[in-house]
């Protein structure tokens, strides 16, 4: 799958891949975030945007806002989202780097939005920041294997009014001053939009299970160690429980946020097992990335991994959430069927 997820920049850091338990999830998903450095109490500052701490616009381009802020350019922002429609609900979710270091940075962030860097900037949209890191015992063995984790994923919620390549501009406060990095994003309309938006009803497709691979865990998830989500076919559940369908591939994720999200599904399966079905269906045919996608997600239009679907118990989507997405956004999601 050709994935536009994280620019070469996210890429070219050290990401967080990606033992389970059976017990509630942790109330306080900040604990999990390494203290080393500080790095808990900028992710916590981060957790919390107050848009009037942002240059206003005031009529100003994108261009002069950029040129407002003495730290502009000194940063990288890898988009974690890549499917945006015309409309008011679009996810723009995303990674800040600092050039010099390499390193992730975490602060009060917005996002600028314009049709072009000349034209009238729209914002700041508040992005605040949700923690990737389940606890530990929730953490597959890819994700125990890597250092530096990505601990948290920036989002806001970004309107666009019509199609086409839209500027941005993220602006992250970093003690008492601004930096601030470009990005461009392709808008399409929503008819254009192939994938199972909200509202609607899926695709009544048949999902992997450990009967139909005749019980080889290798053929049926590539995490390790493997999940227990496959037990139930989505065609068989659909429109008689709510259900969450994780399409994702946690060792063989071209954006490699696979892993992260993976492991936030065992988490939060051991809270909603009782209320929610979770399905977990790998990407490519055999776990092999020569032999193509697998049939389900040739029917959901998947361009991108991984992707979230929450469908409810009378079979509509109420939720769809694309790429990289934390705690937070994960179990806002599951609420949406309940």
């Amino acid at each position: 799958m050709n994935s536009r997820l994280l620019v070469a920049a996210l890429l070219a850091v050290s990401l967080l891949a990606g033992c389970g338990g059976d017990s509630g999830a942790s109330e306080d998903p900040i604990s999990q975030v390494p203290k080393e450095g500080g790095l808990q109490d900028r992710v916590r500052a981060a957790q919390t945007v107050n848009e009037a701490d942002f240059p206003a616009t005031k009529g100003k381009s994108l261009q002069d806002v950029a040129a407002e802020i003495k730290g502009a350019g000194s940063t990288e922002a890898g988009l974690a989202s890549s499917v945006f429609t015309v409309g008011e609900d679009n996810r723009l979710a995303f990674g800040v780097i600092d050039k010099k270091d390499g390193q992730f940075v975490y602060g009060p962030t917005a996002v600028y939005v314009a049709p072009n860097p000349n034209a009238p900037a729209r914002g700041p949209y508040p992005a605040p920041a949700d923690v990737l890191l389940t606890e530990p015992r929730y953490r597959s063995r890819q994700a125990a294997e890597e250092t530096d984790p990505f601990a948290a994923v920036y989002q806001a919620k970004v309107p666009f009014d019509k199609k086409g390549p839209w500027a941005v501009l993220v602006v992250t406060k970093k003690g008492n001053t601004y930096v601030a990095a470009p990005q461009q994003v392709q808008v399409n309309t929503k008819q254009a939009d192939q994938i199972p938006d909200v509202g609607e009803r899926p695709p009544d497709v048949a999902t992997d299970t450990i009967a139909s691979v005749k019980g080889n865990e290798k053929l049926l998830d590539t995490r390790v160690p493997p999940d227990d989500m496959h037990k139930d076919s989505f065609d068989q559940v659909l429109g008689k429980k709510p259900v969450a369908l994780l399409f994702s591939t946690p060792q063989l994720c071209q954006s490699r946020v696979c892993g992260p999200v993976t492991d936030i599904a065992v988490q939060m399966q051991s809270k909603y097992r009782d209320k929610i079905d979770f399905i977990h269906q790998e990407v490519y045919v055999d776990n092999d990335t020569n032999k193509g996608l697998r049939a389900p997600l040739k029917a959901f239009h998947l361009p991108t991994e991984p992707w979230l679907f929450v469908v409810d118990a009378n079979g509509k989507i109420t939720a769809r959430l694309e790429g990289s997405f934390g705690l937070s956004a994960f179990e806002n999601a599951l609420k949406t069927a309940l």
